[in-house]
């Protein structure tokens, strides 16, 4: 039965066709009608008459239209995330329709991840997911984990499901579903052989801020504004091998950090973050999330060139 709207009738929105919700997410990406109407092999009048029946199905302007082209409005915005995941769901419903029989299934698995993750966390969890489910074709969205980061992907309908910090200073999107996977502590990255790391200019990157750091941060009169700021951990460390400075930065990121780094424990007052993965309750229940699910939670803590806990060292 078609959902209700506010005065008991049936919701025209729930008419709303495939390809209309594809003319939707066609005009956001490509910025206009006449750009989408290129990128769907239609007219610029077929996709403008779709863009105002949505409108008048679900009761709302959902494009600004002007001479730079066409943005979504608030209520756009949230339309064209819907209607990304409502495709996506529909890809899956064919998926695994056809794989029942099988217990399998084939397609894509878009996974939005923050690059320390993507790099460290991923490819073991991709070699064992592969294996159980050879049809499936795991696409890896490397996205920074400032704003709404990968949770802000899945909650769009860009990404099946994404590798977060849990617990920070951005609340992970309504309507999501999260699990922890494993905590992240701080250390202090140097140069080797440096006497008084702690004098040294520190080194950051837009990423390194949050709930989890800044509290600990205020109260270490010893760490100094930032002199050097980058857009990604593996540059920071790159400068830290190189002399230029110190950083305090994730386990995680420490992993495969260049030769001439050396690390200090920072004790047990250390500031940690929560590494886990957030999904949608609808892809949640898909074999290929779920199976993901299942291996990442396999590998649940924070892995290590040798399989080992890593452990901070001291060249003091």
């Amino acid at each position: 039965m078609p959902a209700a709207a506010p005065d008991g009738k049936a919701d025209p929105a729930a008419d709303l066709a495939p390809n209309e919700l594809r003319v939707l997410v066609a005009v956001d990406a490509a910025g206009g009608f006449t750009a989408a109407a290129a990128q769907l092999g239609l007219t610029q009048s077929a996709v403008s008459h779709a863009v105002r029946a949505c409108e008048r199905k679900i009761g709302v302007v959902l494009f600004d239209r002007g001479r730079h082209g066409a943005r979504p409005t608030p209520a756009g915005v949230r339309a064209v995330a819907h209607a990304r995941r409502i495709l996506r769901l529909l890809e899956t419903l064919g998926a695994e329709a056809r794989g029942a029989a099988a217990g399998s299934v084939e397609g894509p698995l878009r996974i939005a991840a923050f690059r320390s993750a993507a790099a460290h966390l991923l490819p073991a969890v991709l070699a064992r997911l592969t294996v159980r489910l050879p049809g499936v074709r795991p696409e890896v969205a490397i996205v920074r984990e400032v704003g709404r980061g990968t949770a802000g992907e899945v909650a769009d309908g860009r990404a099946d499901i994404g590798i977060a910090t849990l617990g920070g200073s951005q609340a992970i999107p309504a309507g999501l579903l999260s699990g922890r996977l494993f905590e992240d502590p701080y250390a202090l990255a140097y140069p080797s052989g440096h006497r008084e790391p702690r004098g040294l200019p520190l080194i950051d990157w837009d990423e390194n801020c949050g709930s989890y750091t800044r509290e600990w941060w205020s109260a270490q009169e010893w760490l100094p504004r930032a002199t050097i700021t980058a857009q990604d951990d593996s540059v920071v460390l790159s400068m830290v091998a190189q002399g230029m400075g110190m950083a305090v930065a994730p386990q995680l990121s420490l992993l495969g950090a260049p030769p001439g780094l050396a690390i200090e424990d920072l004790g047990e007052s250390r500031p940690r973050r929560e590494i886990g993965y957030v999904t949608t309750p609808a892809m949640a229940r898909s074999l290929a999330v779920r199976t993901f699910i299942r291996e990442l939670r396999s590998t649940a803590r924070l892995p290590t060139a040798s399989g080992e806990q890593p452990r901070a060292r001291s060249d003091q």
